[in-house]
């Protein structure tokens, strides 16, 4: 009979000592392998024999919460996390953590123990290390030391305080930078970053007392930027060269010239990115080529401005939202778009919601607004996702019919997200009666106004509910 895996949090916290009857090489293959193992699953070896329990003790990457060392927070006994931290950490305080996710947001008690932990853990050669706590803790910057400055390549911090000075010298290895809910301002990270000339990515949310921060142009490697503020709008100036991305909440951003007019690849995510990018952002980044706009409320219709995008060639436009899109934002307003970009060769519009609010092109008046001075000379495909009957939305795929004179393929997908009806099944907060009902409506709308304005020389492809969903539901009257 095989004898069962004891519990990993047994072999975790396991003070036995092993020896290894084993040559050299025989160890160093079992190092590898628990190296590359999930720790629970290393964890779970150590008690096939002594062999692997000591190689286990070697095991440089440690996740310790509750799930992983298999704690129940209605069981547990008072000090029981405390104590099986410490068991692990201390058994492995010898040889070097590689990386290291502590995570003690739910638990009070380790509050104390936190200091002296860090100092067994991190050590020179670290190169991840998450650390989330309960409460706020002031991280010293003497625990990065010259060893560990040199190796640490990811840091994540959140609920703490940290207050590094010029004295805590270059973090020459570190990519990625994520704080939350930390206690800094803005003239001290930016006096740790730039000193971080290998930082690619920068994470910010709900660092309450950074007020105004400049990213500076010797973030060469910097592609990634993420702020997210809650209570205090930040403000930030941005001079890095080849940032590329940019995810932001309560923010309000400024390129300076350095660093925008280099940019050829550039994704916006925020609260009316559409507007924002092009009133504000759009002006100062001459030389784009790729453009992804994503937005989660779009109130504000985006304007028609005399600037141009002459290099922009692929244009992605996404609005997120499981609700329904602001009734208030005209779609066709996104044409100022299309006159803005003479070389446009590739368009992506997403417009997938849970609902449709505006006003359908089967309601009110069958006039159709034109924009007969447009050109879309360079304009090859077009794809639509989530096309519906909303009046706005038909007029702008009209006006692309007419004005794109080298277009080759349009897709006009009406289903949500999904290419098959029975995706939406999976799905069930969604209402997918009056998904499918709006789904037919657009149908109609595509046979009505759209198809006649294709040229022969143009391929349409509508998706369109399927014959299971045509079966199982009386299609709408359009009219």
């Amino acid at each position: 009979m095989e004898r069962p895996d004891p519990p990993a949090d047994r072999i975790l916290c396991s003070d036995d000592d092993g020896s290894i009857g084993a040559s050299p090489l025989q160890c160093d293959i079992w190092l590898r392998i628990h190296s590359l193992m999930p720790m629970r699953d290393a964890a779970r070896s150590a008690c096939t024999s002594q062999a692997f329990l000591r190689s286990w003790r070697c095991h440089p990457n440690l996740t310790l919460n509750r799930n992983t060392l298999s704690l129940n927070p209605f069981k547990e006994r008072k000090g029981d996390f405390v104590c099986k931290i410490d068991s692990v950490l201390r058994n492995h305080s010898s040889i070097g953590l590689k990386i290291l996710h502590l995570d003690l947001h739910d638990d009070p008690g380790t509050f104390v123990y936190v200091d002296s932990w860090l100092q067994v853990a991190v050590t020179p050669g670290i190169e991840e290390l998450m650390l989330m706590l309960y409460e706020k803790y002031n991280l010293p910057c003497s625990l990065l030391s010259d060893g560990v400055r040199n190796s640490i390549r990811y840091l994540r911090l959140q609920n703490c305080a940290f207050h590094p000075t010029v004295e805590l010298g270059p973090l020459r290895s570190l990519t990625s930078l994520r704080l939350q809910s930390v206690n800094i301002t803005g003239d001290e990270l930016e006096c740790l970053i730039s000193n971080t000339l290998a930082l690619e990515q920068l994470q910010l949310s709900s660092c309450e007392n950074i007020i105004f921060l400049k990213i500076p142009c010797v973030l060469q490697q910097l592609k990634s930027l993420s702020v997210k503020a809650c209570q205090k709008r930040i403000e930030i100036e941005i001079e890095a060269p080849n940032l590329y991305c940019i995810y932001f909440y309560r923010v309000k951003i400024k390129f300076l010239p350095r660093g925008a007019l280099l940019m050829k690849d550039f994704t916006l995510h925020c609260r009316n990115s559409f507007y924002y990018a092009r009133a504000k952002l759009l002006s100062v980044m001459p030389n784009l080529e790729t453009l992804l706009l994503l937005s989660f409320a779009e109130v504000v219709n985006t304007p028609m401005l005399p600037t141009k995008l002459f290099y922009l060639k692929h244009l992605t436009i996404q609005i997120i939202t499981g609700g329904a899109f602001s009734p208030s934002y005209d779609y066709f307003s996104l044409v100022s778009f299309l006159d803005a970009s003479p070389s446009l060769e590739t368009l992506i519009l997403d417009v997938s919601q849970g609902r449709m609010e505006h006003e359908s092109v089967f309601g009110g008046s069958s006039h159709l607004r034109q924009l007969p001075e447009l050109r879309l000379d360079c304009l090859k495909r077009v794809k639509i996702l989530g096309f519906c009957s909303a009046k706005g939305l038909v007029e702008l795929t009209c006006c692309i019919l007419k004005n794109a004179v080298s277009l080759e393929h349009i897709v006009l997908n009406t289903l949500c997200e999904g290419g098959c009806c029975s995706e939406l099944d999976n799905g069930p907060s969604l209402p997918i009666g009056r998904l499918l009902e709006e789904a037919f409506r657009a149908v109609s709308a595509i046979r009505l106004y759209i198809e006649n304005e294709v040229p022969p020389s143009v391929k349409l492809t509508v998706v369109e509910p399927c014959a299971r969903c045509h079966s199982s539901m009386v299609v709408p009257d359009a009219s």
